[in-house]
């Protein structure tokens, strides 16, 4: 369904009613804030490496498992975005929130490429997953404001 220029409905009723009934739902809520645990420990052991030196195991083992949750919670994303939209990503709905995602997803990703290759030095990988928090940070942020806006009624 195409929505008008000026339609700020999120969810016609009847995508509302899919989204309620469908078990992606909850897996998404619950993905999310583990998700956003993990990275918020993961910041900690990349800049504690940044500073000192120290923990780069650590640091890049937290990196990997927050790889991990992020491409999990792609995965079920788009299966939810089908569900309730009827296609796997880009529905108008989160367009823009999956044009970011997909430049989350690439840095991340790089980060992984550059490990495995062993391409980069530590320190430029750390930078490297520092750059893609932020970009997830952003991502993160357009969600939130999406739910909020829709918890409020105007979608």
């Amino acid at each position: 369904m195409t929505r008008e220029a000026g339609d700020r409905q999120l969810y016609t009723p009847e995508q509302r009613a899919r989204r309620d009934a469908s078990r992606w739902t909850i897996v998404q809520g619950v993905l999310a804030p583990v998700q956003f645990v993990i990275c918020l420990i993961s910041v900690v052991l990349v800049v504690r490496y940044l500073v000192t030196g120290e923990g780069y195991l650590a640091a890049t083992l937290s990196v990997v498992v927050k790889t991990g949750a992020l491409y999990a919670i792609m995965v079920t994303g788009a299966i939810w975005e089908k569900e309730v939209f009827g296609q796997y990503l880009l529905a108008d709905a989160f367009f823009w929130e999956d044009m970011v995602s997909f430049a989350v997803i690439a840095l991340h990703s790089l980060y992984l490429v550059a490990l495995l290759a062993g391409s980069m030095h530590p320190d430029q990988l750390m930078i490297l997953a520092l750059v893609a928090y932020v970009a997830y940070a952003v991502n993160a942020a357009q969600f939130l404001w999406k739910l909020r806006v829709a918890r409020l009624g105007a979608c």
